[in-house]
Parts: C-alpha cells; structure tokens; sequence
C-alpha cells in the first residue's frame, strides 16, 4: 500500500499542487470523474477552471463547484495568461473537453509552463499529435493522458507478468471494449456526451474506435510492451444516419511475430463496460477483465488455472504499490484513475525540485498518446481501401 494513500496529505507534507480544469462544468461527466480522482489521495486542490464555453456555464460552474469567482475564466486562452501571472497560478491543468479542443488548449498551458492532463484521444488528427509532441519536448513540462485503465493495480500485475517472461515469448493478444449505449441514435436525442461523440467535427474521424478502441489499444501496448507493426480494419456503421463508426474490428500485427485482434463497439446490447484483455505465450496466458477489475486469471501451461486478487500475497510489488485497502474491498474507475493522478503528482514535485521521480511511477504520457492517434487514422485508411494491411 501506499503510504499516504488512505490517511491523505500528512501534515508538514508535500504542498498540495494547484490543479486548474479547462472543460467539465455543468453537464458534464469527465470533469467530475477528474475532480474526484485529483482528491482521492489528496496530492492536488482544484482552484481555477474555464469549465465552458458558455460564459453564463462557466460562471455557473465555477460557483456550484466554490471556486473563486476571479478565478472562474471564459475562455481558457485568457486563464492560461492569468494564471501565469499570478504567484499562486496553477501548476496543472486537467484538459476535459471534447477532442477538438485538446491540442489547442494543452498549446496555450504549455507555452505558460504548466504541466499538463489531457483526456485521451490526445488530438483528432495525427499530423495535431506529432506537432503537440514537439511543443511538450519543448516546454519541459509533465504531460500526462488519462488512459486510466493502466492505474488498475491488477493490470499493472499483468504488465509485470508479461514483461517479466513469466509467460514465455508472446504469441497472441486479445483485446475488446464492448458497450451498448449508442445502440440507438441517441444523438438525436439532445444527449450531451452523444451529441460531440458522434459528430466528426468535435469527435474526430473514429467514433468508437477513438472512444474506446483507442482504451483498449493502449491497455494491450501497456501490459505487452510490444509494438504493432501493422493493422487491417474494418470500421461499421449499424445505426443509419451516424456520421462516425460505432464498431470496429482490426487485426493485429506485432513486431515480434505475435498477432492480436482488437474490438470494440458501442452498439452491443448486453455490455456495460466490458474492457477484456487475454494475453498468451508459450509458457501460460492471463485474462483481466474490467468488470472485475480486482481478480487477474493466471494459466501457466500444464498446470491449473489460478485466480490472483488484488492485495493477496501473490501480488506483485507494482501492484501492491498502487493498492489503497486490503483484498475482498473493491477497487476500481475511480480509483485507477487517482492512480494516474498521483502518478502524475510525483512527476511534478519531481519537477519542482529538478530531480527524476521514483522509476516505480508510471503513467501514459505524450508518446502514448500519439500511439493512439496513430492507432485511429491507420484503422480509418485500412477501412477506408478495403480492409488492407497498414503500417502502423
């Protein structure tokens, strides 16, 4: 367990990092999912947000939620500026918008030296990603994006398996992400998250490939650690009239010769949130899903299956490092997503001092959100001719 983790900030502690949010105000889900996950661990204290962009919203927002109202902006160019400015500005910002507005809103926190927390996708196009990339390597800043799958202490347990040779040399990976709530045109409904998810301006050109296709692709390359070669895709669209894809299927080829199969989907009746990944190699194989997210189904060939929990004693160190309280108590969302937050944390009162944080902490960062990106537009062309192999 983390020490701190369950008592808070200890007195006399580390001072807490002044976390800014452009983007979750009134309506939204994201924004408060980040909020949550900012205090879990008490490392960070939300102080100043553009949480619309809707003046009137903002205002809104920002008093519903207690903020200063000096420091509630209506616009996120003219928060940047101020907070810059002032001597107690924010030190990170959580970028909680729709996808279209990543890239110019983690530019203008980055050109004012705050590090940075961006929903994923990082950008709608790939050519965006790669030049946010440049800007990052520049500023020196932290830069994180919140695939917070990869905070499960169990997925980590996965990822220490693998990349341990406890399975032997990979040979094949399994990936999905079923869900059924875009089964029907909800979009035409005034449904908020529906509306921007399914419109290609604010969206980008993958609806749940870059909803969800990109969650899973980045799990599989956290865990593994191998890189994909190429993919063939085939992008669908059930519902008539949707302007993107609401379900896809790619295979996948790895660098090592492994081959793997990704799908996801937001039009499969019956699945709530079903993220599942099944790992194997020649001397066993693993299944994690995220539904049940504290048990890790471990095979080791020739011999029986066993179920490793979350906090027992066959949890590994970087498992047990990110565990909050003890085995048969649920952890889970929220809690993957703290991780990532206090991930984050270290990295920056690392940066605050000029120094590296421990090599323990690890959370997805700018590189991983341009794999995802990639990821999307190599999916697209591959549908796009057919279904034909891609470099990635």
């Amino acid at each position: 367990m983390v020490e701190g983790r369950t008592e808070g900030r200890a007195e006399g502690g580390p001072q807490r990092i002044r976390l800014g949010m452009v983007g979750g105000g009134e309506g939204a889900f994201i924004g408060a999912v980040h909020r949550l996950a900012a205090r879990m661990d008490d490392h960070y204290e939300f102080v100043a947000g553009a949480l619309s962009a809707s003046p009137e919203k903002a205002k809104r927002s920002g008093a519903m939620l207690g903020l200063d109202p000096r420091r509630t902006y209506d616009d996120f160019a003219g928060m940047a500026k101020s907070e810059r400015r002032r001597k107690d500005g924010i030190e990170a910002v959580s970028i909680v918008t729709p996808n279209h507005m990543h890239a110019p809103v983690a530019h203008a926190f980055l050109k004012a030296g705050i590090h940075v927390i961006c929903d994923k996708p990082l950008t709608t196009t790939l050519r965006e990603a790669k030049k946010l990339q440049t800007a990052v390597e520049a500023s020196g800043c932290v830069f994180a994006v919140t695939h917070n799958y990869t905070g499960y202490p169990m997925v980590r347990q996965a990822r220490e398996m693998v990349q341990s040779g406890e399975l032997g040399e990979i040979r094949l990976v399994q990936v999905e992400y079923a869900q059924d709530w875009l089964t029907e045109k909800l979009e035409d409904t005034g449904h908020k998250q529906a509306d921007w998810r399914t419109d290609p301006a604010r969206t980008g050109a993958g609806g749940s490939i870059g909803d969800i296709g990109t969650h899973a692709y980045n799990l599989a390359d956290f865990i593994t650690g191998i890189p994909v070669a190429e993919i063939c895709a085939e992008l669908s669209t059930f519902v008539p009239g949707r302007k993107v894809d609401d379900n896809v299927q790619i295979l996948l080829r790895y660098a090592n010769g492994a081959r793997g199969a990704l799908w996801a989907s937001q039009v499969a009746p019956g699945s709530e949130n079903a993220l599942r990944i099944r790992v194997y190699g020649s001397n066993g194989g693993i299944s994690w899903e995220q539904e049940h997210p504290n048990a890790l189904r471990w095979s080791p060939y020739g011999k029986p299956p066993q179920t490793i929990t979350r906090g027992s004693g066959a949890a590994k160190p970087s498992a047990a490092r990110v565990t909050r309280v003890p085995t048969g108590h649920p952890e889970g969302y929220l809690e993957g997503f703290a991780t990532i937050y206090s991930e984050v944390a270290a990295a920056i009162r690392a940066a605050r001092t000029g120094t590296k944080p421990d090599p323990a902490v690890m959370f997805p960062k700018i590189l991983d959100g341009v794999k995802g990106v990639a990821l999307i537009e190599a999916a697209v062309k591959s549908s796009a001719v057919g279904g034909k192999w891609v470099k990635l």
